[in-house]
């Protein structure tokens, strides 16, 4: 840090190869995750199949955005340098864009002021995301040429999301209108996913394989942590006194969202980061884009519907005209179930991406929980959740005894590269104490 640059903010800084996630990178994440929580409680609001659509296609298109910053953040230190600044920018933009959702698909006589600001918010995502990137591909006419090849998707997309706002309103029979908005955000994510396989891996770089799976970790973390915050306020578990009620439906939904984060985070997550450190050039590439960009995706409209239908059983279970013996209302079964099938069915797809292996139990599970809908429906409220979080613990517990020998080797060589990392920097930084380096500036 020469003294020339004290006082200034300093340049851009590229990433390492073995680099980790900067801690800007987290703060950026915790406001992007208050989409997830505005979708939940929008959705919850009001379930029907048509809300449900509207909240994938806003999770599709805000994704979109997430992966456009992780690819920025692959390349350039988002903590360092003028990129905070810039970074800041962004993420007032996409506040404001999660801020607008519940305006975005609401009646056609309400205005357009909502859509109008969602679209100007994309906007400016796209635009400082797009300027990062030209920043850290100075030099590199490869790279840069696909900021080139994903200007006619930023355009196409901000123009439909724009006619999306605008035109609907003027349309004389308001279902047409309803149907034209839906069908022109359903375009606006077709091209956007579509553009991701057309323009392939040539001139996409990961440098450091470590940061980018640590980098989408963490954020499907976030999403299961915000998922408990959705069922703890949404089904009034906070801000109320404490009943006998409540306390088994909390626990049962830690338990079994705790169950769902083993899933994945105990053995396939590791594993799969083994494997993208292991692959090299176009074959990583294609590895990180479809199973970490693309299937994640999935798991986490999986987080959102069972964080949906877990919410609306823990109101009817607090409920106190219902209590323990009511039903649940509604569609929030199914959206229990079907959240998490939909969650451990794209874990099984990110398993065969990456790893090219398949576990029966995971098949198992599906089948066990697809036979389990009907029989939960029947069941009430508290029964309906317990069984869920039975399936989830029995699909914990079985792969911990069967697949013993593979999980233990796996983590002994993460154990090991961990030991042999940390001695490195532990190495690196003695030289601060023992006089062999210039001290840090202060």
């Amino acid at each position: 840090m020469g003294g020339e640059r004290r006082g200034k903010l300093g340049p851009a800084v590229q990433i390492a190869p073995a680099a980790r996630v900067d801690k800007f990178e987290v703060f950026f994440d915790l406001v992007f995750v208050v989409s997830f929580f505005i979708i939940t409680r929008a959705t919850a609001a009001n379930v029907t199949g048509r809300e449900l659509l509207h909240a994938m296609l806003v999770l599709a298109v805000l994704w979109w955005c997430w992966i456009a910053h992780s690819v920025v953040a692959s390349r350039l230190r988002l903590g360092e340098g003028f990129v905070p600044v810039l970074m800041v920018v962004g993420m007032m933009a996409l506040f404001t864009f999660a801020l607008a959702l519940p305006q975005t698909f609401g009646g056609l006589h309400e205005g357009a002021a909502g859509p109008i600001l969602v679209t100007i918010s994309y906007v400016v995502i796209r635009g400082v995301h797009s300027a990062l990137y030209w920043r850290a591909t100075e030099g590199k006419p490869e790279a840069r040429r696909k900021l080139y090849q994903f200007v006619p998707e930023v355009a196409i997309t901000t123009t439909l999301l724009l006619v999306a706002a605008l035109v609907p309103p003027t349309i004389a029979n308001p279902n047409v209108g309803l149907w034209v908005r839906d069908g022109l955000w359903i375009a606006v994510v077709v091209v956007q996913y579509s553009s991701g396989l057309l323009t392939g891996s040539h001139g996409w770089e990961v440098t450091s394989a470590e940061h980018w799976t640590e980098r989408y970790d963490l954020i499907l973390i976030i999403a299961l942590g915000e998922s408990v915050i959705s069922v703890g306020v949404g089904g009034n578990l906070i801000g109320k006194p404490v009943t006998w009620p409540a306390i088994p439906a909390a626990l049962l939904g830690i338990l079994f969202t705790a169950a769902l984060w083993w899933a994945h985070f105990d053995m396939i997550g590791p594993a799969a980061r083994i494997a993208l450190h292991a692959a090299q050039g176009a074959p990583r590439i294609a590895m990180a884009r479809d199973a970490y960009a693309y299937l994640y995706l999935p798991m986490i409209a999986g987080i959102i519907l069972f964080a949906i239908g877990a919410k609306e059983l823990v109101r009817t279970i607090t409920d106190p005209a219902g209590g323990v013996s009511e039903h649940g209302h509604g569609p929030a079964v199914p959206l229990l179930f079907a959240g998490v099938m939909l969650y451990l069915a794209a874990d099984l797809a990110f398993q065969w991406r990456t790893l090219r292996t398949v576990t029966w139990t995971r098949i198992g599970v599906l089948v066990v929980l697809a036979v389990g809908l009907p029989v939960a429906r029947e069941l009430s409220a508290l029964l309906a959740l317990a069984l869920l979080t039975a399936i989830c613990v029995a699909l914990v517990a079985v792969e911990v005894m069967v697949l013993a020998d593979s999980r233990h080797a796996l983590r002994q060589a993460v154990f090991e590269e961990r030991a042999s990392h940390e001695a490195s920097e532990a190495a690196w930084r003695a030289r601060w104490h023992d006089g062999d380096a210039e001290a840090p500036v202060e």
